[in-house]
């Protein structure tokens, strides 16, 4: 059984979002069962680095080309103006919790949590 990681990415700032998706790439390419959840002021860069002349948006391509990313928070990506922009990139938007993804909903499926 592969080990199971859910990355939560709520930083904005590109630099550290960057490293929630090349940890992201990394941990599957060694096996993990991975998820990228996209929450908070990060939710601001789907815009950002889906513009192919921006640092970063192959990157982003790739991780969203392997279905790493899980969801995108419907509540936060309203607030940033980016929930359209998720759903043209065919990004689920999830708001189980108060309009938040719901963090035990991956413990409970046996994921340990990585907050970025």
């Amino acid at each position: 059984m592969s080990k199971k990681v859910a990355i939560f990415a709520f930083n904005g700032e590109i630099m550290c979002f960057a490293h929630a998706m090349i940890n992201a790439l990394e941990m599957r390419h060694k096996g993990y069962d991975v998820k990228l959840i996209i929450e908070g002021m990060a939710t601001g860069a789907i815009a950002q680095l889906s513009d192919n002349s921006k640092p970063f948006s192959e990157l982003y391509q790739k991780v969203r080309d392997e279905g790493l990313i899980d969801c995108v928070c419907l509540a936060c990506s309203t607030k940033t103006g980016t929930a359209k922009q998720a759903e043209e990139q065919g990004l689920r938007l999830c708001g189980e919790m108060s309009g938040h993804p719901s963090m035990s909903r991956y413990i409970d499926a046996g994921y340990d949590l990585i907050v970025m």
